[in-house]
């Protein structure tokens, strides 16, 4: 969460993309496509490795080939005092893969004809009408609309040493909003500049709020989540002490000194790999049963000028879809690839080093796997 997305786009992230992009990967013709035991063995030796050399408590991958789930696995410890085993049923902070989950959220709306693109969010005729009254020189924020906080255009609030999200952590998302808006007002009009914003996806988790009458949580669950079959995923607690069921321990940092309930839209949710794999089957635009219609998310994965690499809610390929998340303790990618496999892989520890190269390639070893996998 607080790592530069500039070092994410500009780096081995889109290293991984790119071999996704030129691989060769073929999806099984069975729908329920699984690796033979060889295979299994290959990507296990390859996890031991991956999480010897850097250190990883535990390791957890979930990837559906044709919307079916094809291989599900977890390797190492949920809590490395206890030696608790990790399975594929502990749940994860997903960090900043919540972002996806709240730009389908904002679509849905969107489809639902509640909202518009260019629907401007603060000031007269918004989404707040005068919930948060402009200051003098807040002439740039009424200018904000859904469209610049989807695509991080709106001149500011980037996840630098002054993240928004990262102040103030006493404060509710309604404090965090207005103080925000009074004490660090842009300086540089929506739609001019790209800056990764935490902060901007917050935002729009009140907009859903506002617009549905629920808590975002509560929409996400009942309009999204659960039309995906996915039961268990909530936003996570902050301490050790608030840690849900079958939820992880996490290392690396002080992953128990921020505000994560907070940060509910942009990086708050808890789920397994499969839930988030599953996710992405619904947003893939290759299944039946999608959350979205296929207009909708050509919009939704369709980049801007400003940054050809991050559509809305999506770091996006020529090809191919995904988004990262860190923080202390987590580390996690999902990827949707253009032959209709998808892939979540999670760790409990927060990258170090070249891990994070590493982590990517390790993902893309696994989603080419696929190709010789038989029914």
């Amino acid at each position: 969460m607080s790592v530069s997305r500039r070092k994410i786009l500009q780096g081995s992230l889109l290293c991984a993309a790119g071999m996704l992009h030129g691989s060769s990967l073929a999806v099984p013709q069975g729908l329920d496509a699984r690796p033979a035991w060889d295979e299994r063995n290959r990507l296990a030796g390859l996890a031991a490795k991956f999480m010897k050399t850097y250190d990883v408590p535990g390791l957890s991958v979930a990837i559906a080939a044709k919307g079916t789930a094809a291989y599900v696995e977890a390797f190492g410890v949920a809590d490395r005092e206890t030696g608790e085993a990790l399975t594929p049923q502990h749940r994860f902070r997903i960090a900043s893969i919540s972002k996806p989950i709240t730009a389908t959220g904002i679509f849905t709306l969107i489809e639902a004809g509640k909202l518009q693109l260019d629907t401007r969010v603060f000031g007269p005729s918004s989404v707040f009408g005068d919930d948060y009254p402009l200051s003098a020189n807040g002439a740039n924020t009424a200018q904000i609309t859904i469209e610049h906080l989807l695509t991080h255009t709106t001149g500011g609030w980037g996840n630098g040493a002054n993240d928004p999200m990262f102040l103030n952590r006493e404060m509710k998302h309604r404090e965090l909003i207005a103080s925000t808006l009074e004490h660090m007002p842009l300086t540089v009009a929506p739609g001019k500049s790209f800056a990764y914003s935490n902060f901007g996806y917050c935002i729009l988790g009140r907009v859903i709020e506002k617009l549905t009458g629920q808590t975002y949580e509560q929409y996400v669950k009942e309009a999204m989540l659960k039309r995906c079959g996915i039961a268990d995923m909530q936003i996570a607690g902050n301490t050790l002490e608030d840690r849900a069921d079958n939820e992880v321990k996490y290392y690396g940092g002080d992953p128990y000194g921020m505000n994560i309930a907070r940060m509910d839209a942009h990086g708050g949710w808890i789920g397994t790999p499969r839930d988030l794999t599953t996710f992405f089957v619904h947003i893939d635009g290759f299944n039946k049963e999608q959350l979205l219609a296929s207009g909708t998310l050509r919009t939704m994965s369709t980049p801007t000028g400003l940054e050809p690499r991050y559509a809305r809610g999506l770091f996006v390929s020529e090809h191919n879809w995904w988004h990262t998340g860190q923080m202390d303790g987590t580390h996690t990618i999902s990827v949707r690839s253009d032959r209709n496999v998808c892939c979540s892989a999670f760790t409990n520890v927060r990258s170090a080093g070249d891990m994070h190269n590493a982590f990517n390639l390790l993902v893309e070893d696994v989603m080419k796997s696929a190709a010789g996998w038989r029914a």
